[in-house]
């Protein structure tokens, strides 16, 4: 039997955009496979997806004319799975692989491939992911605009030239980590202070969520809400002081830059 869109890999990224796919109706669970070489994820993919067929490989009787893949294995097991998709008959893949480039996954295929690169972050759990795509040499609006519809089930997509996908790694694939890390960092320094971290905990994370809603919703710039709540003399203008004098704005763009070179390096 063949399907719609078959998708490489099952776990935490492969599992969440089946999911996404599936409540969003993008397709039935029975137009939709999951290819996944571990047999014990195997099995919990076949409890948690009913109706959707999973399998230990792609095989070319699950390809038509018009089936998909998705490509989402780790980075050292990619271009043998992309070249088994290829053997099997696919001519249209979508890869969230990071480091991997459209030339390397078209290299590995039989004959002409439509690939679209992507670069998706985490948020795509809870189907607020920010995702990034970009065409290979034989790429079409209508490949780009399937590729869009399947990552925009988890969150909102942009379009970019693949120049610019390792700078969308460093930036919005990383980005999650690097306000973790803020997260984490303020809640020790309310503890510090002498809150509980259960209540210092509350205070960051609830003050982290309505901070991302105001900038969404207001349509005002971050500078301009970061100047709302800085009065003169007060004492968020003697933090934000503290924090410009250690260099933070620096630090960032010094780790986009970090994380955007070892995407470079992982694709060559």
């Amino acid at each position: 039997m063949a399907y719609q869109l078959i998708i490489l890999g099952g776990g935490r990224m492969g599992s969440a955009l089946a999911e996404g796919l599936l409540d969003a109706e993008w397709c039935a669970a029975e137009q939709l496979a999951i290819v996944e070489v571990s047999a014990t994820q195997r099995a919990s993919l076949g409890e948690r997806f009913v109706g959707v067929a999973v399998f230990a490989a792609i095989e070319a009787d699950h390809v038509a004319e018009g089936t998909g893949v998705l490509l989402c294995v780790k980075p050292d097991q990619a271009e043998g799975a992309a070249r088994r998709a290829g053997e099997s008959g696919v001519t249209r893949l979508l890869s969230v692989v990071a480091g991997l480039s459209t030339v390397r996954i078209e290299g590995v295929f039989p004959g002409p491939v439509a690939v679209i690169r992507s670069m998706p972050n985490t948020p795509v759990l809870v189907r607020k992911g920010v995702s990034a795509i970009a065409g290979g040499s034989n790429v079409t609006k209508a490949d780009l605009d399937w590729a869009e519809g399947i990552l925009s089930a988890v969150g909102m997509v942009v379009r970019v030239a693949e120049r610019n996908i390792d700078a969308v790694t460093g930036l919005s694939g990383s980005m999650p980590a690097y306000l973790y890390l803020v997260v984490e960092s303020l809640i020790d320094a309310g503890v510090h202070q002498g809150l509980t971290r259960e209540v210092s905990r509350q205070l960051v994370t609830g003050t982290f969520e309505g901070s991302a809603v105001l900038l969404r919703e207001s349509g005002e710039l971050p500078e301009e809400l970061r100047a709302q709540v800085t009065s003169p003399g007060g004492t968020t203008a003697a933090g934000l002081r503290m924090l410009e004098g250690r260099a933070v704005r620096a630090a960032f763009l010094e780790a986009v830059a970090a994380a955007s070179e070892r995407s470079r390096q992982l694709g060559r």
